[in-house]
Formats: structure tokens, sequence, C-alpha cells
């Protein structure tokens, strides 16, 4: 990690969540009291303020031993979680950015290129969401449209040719459900980038870094091996989705949250992803640094054993990963 990118990491969280509320009080008196002492000379508030940041400590403990679905929903879509772009300025180097399908545009919910992962060239593919307001809707929240899975297909047909291995970073609620992405071919664009998926001759290793919604990530996650962040969700649907379909009521996301099984330790009890990729404590966001040295190792073991196999085998090896999913362990 370069030192630009180490300084862009936050030391301390800007927002919190709704559970998280009784813990932003405990640090933001701490943070407040270390203010006063700054601003008043000869001030001495290092012991109290230290005892915040014990029971802050050990609150957020607390929050995070056991989350509900819904809130690991929310800590996946946490607004200072890392995403696409910051995990590829972080692992990896000599990044060159590829744009457009050669077709109609360059979609910006989607980015891509080649680039050195532990010196071994490689193309990695995501789904950017944005931070501000500004990027946010420059990027679409992460909602690609059919160009963004045709310019995914156009990268790895590239990788297969060169042969090189294709990373995929997962962030994204969903493709994008608009007018104009169905008149463009939205459902072919995705069955033909998950059709492709399944063809490469190259290892290909997934992860889900925030949220893993509906085909428009599967378009991305058909791999070899397929690694979810401990709060990560991955499903075939939003819980809110969900709810209104069942209960016509959005507000039974909580319900549906459950009911989805969409947590990393639901997914790898139904076999449908290979590991869990461990966050530090409260999240990815507190610690990024800490996020980016797991999500490397998980990377790096994931390739590693794939290391010699055929095209044919990998291609072998995949597709009978997906045939065999669902066939065991979907009791109730």
């Amino acid at each position: 990690m370069s030192e630009t990118q180490s300084n862009s990491l936050p030391s301390e969280p800007t927002s919190y969540l709704d559970f998280e509320k009784p813990l932003a009080e405990f640090e933001g008196k701490a943070r407040e009291l270390r203010t006063m002492a700054r601003e008043s000379e000869g001030m001495d508030v290092e012991s109290e303020a230290a005892a915040l940041d014990a029971k802050a400590a050990t609150m957020l403990k607390d929050l995070y031993k056991s989350l509900t679905p819904w809130r690991k929903c929310q800590v996946a879509r946490h607004p200072d979680r890392p995403h696409c772009k910051d995990y590829i300025e972080a692992l990896f180097s000599e990044y060159t950015p590829l744009a457009g399908d050669r077709n109609f545009a360059d979609d910006h919910a989607v980015m891509g290129g080649l680039a050195r992962f532990n010196d071994r060239p490689v193309v990695v593919i995501g789904q950017e969401k944005g931070y501000d307001t500004k990027s946010r809707i420059e990027r679409n929240f992460g909602m690609a449209r059919p160009e963004g899975y045709r310019k995914a297909i156009r990268l790895m047909e590239l990788a297969d040719k060169f042969g090189l291995p294709v990373i995929t970073l997962v962030d994204t609620p969903g493709a994008y459900p608009g007018k104009g992405a169905e008149e463009r071919g939205q459902s072919e664009a995705i069955a033909r980038s998950t059709e492709k998926c399944l063809q490469l001759g190259v290892p290909l290793v997934s992860v889900i870094i925030g949220e893993g919604g509906s085909g428009g990530a599967v378009a991305f996650a058909t791999a070899n091996r397929v690694a979810m962040l401990e709060h990560s969700v991955y499903s075939v649907i939003t819980p809110e989705g969900c709810a209104s379909i069942l209960w016509k009521d959005s507000e039974k996301m909580r319900e549906a949250a459950e009911a989805l099984r969409l947590t990393a330790l639901n997914l790898k009890e139904l076999e449908v992803i290979d590991r869990i990729v461990p966050e530090p404590l409260g999240g990815a966001h507190r610690d990024r640094r800490a996020a980016f040295t797991s999500v490397e190792a998980a990377l790096t073991e994931m390739l590693g054993e794939m290391e010699g196999l055929s095209p044919q085998q990998l291609i072998k090896d995949r597709r009978q990963k997906f045939l065999a999913m669902g066939s065991k362990r979907l009791a109730a």
C-alpha cells in the first residue's frame, strides 16, 4: 500500500448506523473532551476520555458479537465502507482502466482494467457505488446498465485471450431496472456476462465486498472461487424488495432479511460461497488497512488453489461448482 493510499484511510468513523447510536454518544464525548483539552492549555481530560474509550470498545464488541441479518445489511451498505475503487488502489499496482463496451457507451457503475496483483498481471473488474452525491449519481449507485455488463464481457475476453486471471469485486444492490436499460437488453447482457464467466479458460475469483444483489452480482461472481467479507450480504433480492413482494410492506425488511439467508455464514453453510473473509471489529470502514490485508490474503489463497490447472480443468471446476449449487443443505 502506498503512502498516499494509507493517508486516505479514516482514523475514526464519520457516520453511525441506527443501532450504533449509543456507541456514537460515547465516542463523540471522548472526542469532545480531547478537542477541549487541545483548545484549553493545562486541561487534563485524558483519564476521563480513556474511560469513555474503554466503554465504547466494550459496546462495539457487544454490538457486533451477533449481528442480525438486517443489521448485516446495514453494515454492508455503510456509507464509509471501502468500495471497489478503494480496493483497486490499495491492492493493485499499475492499474490501467479500460472503458466502454465498444457498442453503446461507457458505464461508470462498472470499473475495470489491467493491473498487477502481487506483481502478477491480472484483469480486475468491479462495481463502484461512489461516496458523495456527485459520484453516486455518476456511478448510478453501483447499478450497472447493459453496457456495464458488456464492458465486463469485453474485459473477460481480453483476459482469456492473454491468459490473465480475472478478479471481480462485487458491490451492487442489483442491475439498474430503468426503462432505457431494459430497451438496450439488460437481461440479455446479464445472461451473456454470466455465460462468459462459465466459459473462461483462466482462473476467475470473486469477492463480495458489500452488497451482492441478484443477477447483477451473479454476472460477475460466477467464479471458480467466491469469497464474502464477513459483514457483506449476497441475495437474489434486497430485503426491502422481498418484503414488498411477499407482504406488500417494505417495512417488513427485517423478517425478509432473516428468510433470505443472505449472510456470509448462511451462504458458507449452503456452499454458495467458498470462504468468509474476516473484517475488523465494527466493520471494514473502521480499519480499512486491516480489511485490505484480509482481502489480499483471500485473493492470494484462492488464486493459489488454481495454480497449474489447465483451461479445461478450470472450466469444468467452475461449471460443476454451479451445477451442484442448491442440491444440499437447503432444509429450513
